[in-house]
């Protein structure tokens, strides 16, 4: 890979010859600015505005302009005195966990190299102590005309330089939140966990630019005189209707996709239904439980009152039988003694 950058890393009193190498690269689909007409290239022509002709590359300069629109010329040998010290130097100024970077400053990313043998004792050294010490090195140098700010990380065995933001440079967030009270319930938050384990992890490395993968299907059809595909449905309009029934589909639809159960495991989200089929449940076993034990204690209550006219007949019977009996005997022997006292008297 070609080298965009030699100079040196200072660490301390130790100066380490390095050379940078571009990290990424982009895969944009670029296109040209054609004449609709004929397909003719459009192209930009420098051109003086003050004599109306266009100008090589040698006459080229620059200049600043002033807030009343005067131009400041600046040459080269104007910026080859100012006192700066990183103009071939990456000079780290400090080492801190790397947890206190804020992602919002990440810049450019480049390969850091060590130029020639000699170089490689040192530079071995400052990879081996940020892996040890799990910390990132703040470092500054100069690139492209100004002094910037960077952050140095291993990176398998490579040392890698992030160009990094000022924090000046960083925009306050100030009235980008929602400025509307809003409350977010228990249930809510559990079915964006859900969905959350549900989607889990993925492998950057499976993820590619489709919208670029489009374009060259398009630009493929075009070339070979067919109609290029036409475009999917869009997946919505960006309106949540129904914050709850939106999360549930969600998850339902993210694990099936996985292979997973889908609705079952939803109703059976953290040992729960969802909240309408929770109620829905509750309302359904208490009524069965509640019949259940109506029915129950009224077959109780016919046993218990079956039982008690069983047990007042028997008692009634056992209890009327003796004094019955005595009534008829006495009844048999009245007859009999008015026959006799009849008799007694004729004699």
């Amino acid at each position: 890979m070609r080298s965009i950058w030699n100079g040196a890393i200072s660490f301390g009193l130790v100066s380490i010859p390095i050379k940078l190498v571009n990290a990424t690269e982009s895969h944009a689909v670029s296109f040209r600015q054609v004449h609709t007409e004929d397909n003719g290239r459009i192209r930009y022509r420098k051109v003086c505005e003050l004599e109306d002709r266009e100008v090589t590359q040698s006459e080229i300069g620059k200049a600043y302009e002033g807030a009343d629109g005067e131009m400041i010329p600046i040459t080269d040998d104007d910026l080859s005195h100012l006192p700066l010290p990183t103009a071939r130097t990456i000079e780290i100024v400090a080492f801190v966990p790397a947890d206190r970077i804020d992602p919002l400053q990440m810049d450019a990313a480049y390969y850091i190299a060590a130029a020639g043998a000699p170089a490689a004792k040192p530079y071995t050294l400052l990879r081996e102590a940020l892996k040890r010490s799990h910390k990132v090195a703040i470092a500054k140098f100069a690139l492209r005309g100004r002094e910037r700010l960077g952050m140095l990380r291993v990176v398998d065995d490579v040392i890698v330089l992030h160009g990094l933001l000022w924090p000046d440079e960083v925009r306050a967030p100030e009235g980008v939140a929602p400025d509307v009270d809003v409350t977010v319930r228990d249930k809510e938050l559990d079915l964006a966990d859900a969905l959350m384990d549900t989607l889990g992890e993925v492998d950057l490395n499976d993820l590619h630019d489709e919208y670029r993968e489009a374009v060259e299907e398009v630009i493929a059809a075009k070339a070979a005189g067919e109609t290029p595909p036409a475009a999917p449905a869009p997946a919505g309009d960006g309106k949540v209707l129904d914050l709850m029934a939106a999360l549930e589909k969600s998850v339902r639809e993210a694990r099936e996709s996985r292979g997973g159960a889908g609705e079952a495991e939803v109703r059976d989200l953290h040992g729960r239904g969802t909240p309408k089929e929770t109620g829905a449940k509750k309302s359904t076993s208490t009524t069965g439980k509640t019949a259940a034990k109506k029915t129950a204690s009224a077959r109780k209550s016919t046993s218990k009152a079956g039982e008690s006219k069983g047990a007042a007949k028997k008692a009634t019977t056992s209890k009327s039988t003796p004094k019955a009996t005595e009534k008829k005997a006495a009844a048999k022997k009245a007859p009999a003694k008015k026959r006799a006292a009849s008799g007694k008297r004729s004699a």
